[in-house]
């Protein structure tokens, strides 16, 4: 039997000052408790962009627009017999306050180089190597055991 595919969307929200809006993670399966982008699985006939301004607004009540999404990178997962991609975008516009809703029990705006210690794992390299340097973000061959994964 194979193990299903998954599409996943993350969307980094940057303030005026630069700073990131995340979320704490409430209710969901993966890494419960913890900071993280808002962001979920694309569903079934979803444009990967739609999916990120749905779960935006389903998160934290944001309303972003399309057209104001640029894609920050795109990396593979495997972990725990769960396989799929995950897509990065970035916006500095949308209308509303952030409010924590659906899987999410409180939002906070942190600067991209000191988030806070209970992050996701990979959020931090993500956003030093990839935000604040402007390196397209991908999976890299790290010449032990082949791919080294976004995700830990």
């Amino acid at each position: 039997m194979t193990s299903p595919f998954y599409l996943v969307v993350w969307l980094v929200m940057q303030d005026e000052a630069g700073r990131i809006l995340l979320g704490r993670r409430d209710g969901t399966t993966y890494m419960n408790g913890l900071w993280g982008l808002p962001g979920g699985r694309v569903e079934r006939g979803e444009a990967l962009m739609n999916a990120a301004v749905r779960e935006v607004e389903e998160e934290m009540g944001l309303r972003v627009e399309v057209a104001s999404l640029r894609a920050l990178g795109v990396s593979r997962f495997d972990i725990d017999g769960l396989q799929g991609t995950d897509f990065l975008f970035t916006t500095r516009q949308w209308a509303g306050e952030p409010t924590p809703l659906d899987n999410t029990s409180e939002v906070g705006w942190f600067a991209p180089d000191a988030l806070p210690d209970d992050c996701l794992p990979w959020l931090p390299d993500v956003m030093n190597a990839h935000l604040l340097n402007g390196v397209w973000l991908t999976e890299q061959l790290d010449g032990v055991d082949g791919v080294q994964l976004l995700r830990p």
